[in-house]
């Protein structure tokens, strides 16, 4: 990983872990998919699924995040700027093929999670062991929503994950939308608008490759995973889930709450309510918390 040393400790000393790449790309694909929803928050759905006789290729891994939007992802060992092009192709293959994939996720997860997928920000999902600047620059370029992840392995047992870049390309339409319901109706206050106006610019402002997702009943933010998710204002308050461990937090009455194994919208344990700005500069440690998790 870039600038990062890990060592391994003992009483007589330390010995650094020298990182490696996989011996083949199999491996890594391999070892993601094992585990895909705890390392990407993402459902795993297939594996080399084919694209069919016309584009003639195979998508290395089908899943779905956590806001129902599409993910593909795809691998490579090493440095390979086809990465890029080759996912995209494949996403475009997606977004043409609509009904096969939803297909899939009725067989693999059920017909409810099926009729709520989000076709509006389809990911693409790119994992190697390294990016060149060009990659950094062409994933800015293209009005998709993009994750280059960096890869290495750690001795026997570890794996390290680093988010090297990452766009929405939904962004526009997003800024949009967030003044656009800054407009009191449905019995919200003008200070809950601009309470939540506040918190979307206090969500987004964390830190580079911050992405916001529009679901039908909450704003998911993201880097590679969902940290928070907002719920549209209600009367007195305005609802936002954490990945924020309750368990690890001294909760107080009326400002967070513990929500494990209850049922909301959005993902995340642990529940904040903001009633004033004064709510939300409380909130700020708890939200760098659970962006610096994800």
């Amino acid at each position: 990983m870039s600038g990062l040393k890990l060592f391994h400790t003992t009483e007589i000393g330390v010995t650094e872990v020298v990182p490696r790449l996989a011996e083949v790309e199999a491996a890594v694909q391999g070892l993601v998919e094992a585990h895909m929803e705890t390392v990407l928050g993402v459902k795993f759905l297939a594996s080399e699924y084919s694209t069919g006789p016309v584009h003639g290729g195979r998508v290395d891994s089908l899943g779905l995040d956590e806001n129902g939007s599409p993910v593909i992802v795809e691998y490579k060992r090493g440095v390979d700027s086809g990465v890029i092009n080759q996912g995209l192709f494949y996403l475009s293959w997606l977004m043409d093929h609509r009904a096969e994939f939803e297909h899939l996720v009725r067989d693999r997860l059920g017909v409810t999670v099926a009729a709520q997928v989000l076709w509006s920000s389809p990911r693409l999902i790119c994992i190697a062991g390294d990016f060149t600047r060009f990659d950094m620059h062409a994933v800015r370029e293209h009005r998709r929503s993009i994750d280059l992840v960096r890869y290495r392995l750690f001795g026997k047992d570890l794996l390290g994950l680093e988010t090297v870049a990452s766009v929405s390309g939904r962004s526009p339409v997003v800024r949009r939308v967030r003044r656009q319901v800054a407009v009191p109706g449905g019995g919200q206050s003008v200070a809950l608008v601009e309470l939540a106006q506040a918190v979307d610019e206090t969500l987004l402002g964390l830190g580079d490759g911050v992405n916001c997702v529009q679901h039908k009943t909450y704003r998911a933010y993201q880097r590679l995973r969902n940290f928070a998710c907002v719920c549209p204002p209600q009367r007195t308050k305005l609802l936002v889930y954490l990945k924020a461990d309750p368990k690890q937090m001294d909760l107080v009455p009326g400002f967070t709450r513990d929500v494990t194994g209850l049922g909301h919208h959005g993902t995340g344990d642990l529940e904040v309510q903001l009633r004033t700005e004064r709510d939300l500069d409380r909130a700020q440690r708890l939200f760098r918390l659970s962006y610096a998790a994800a």
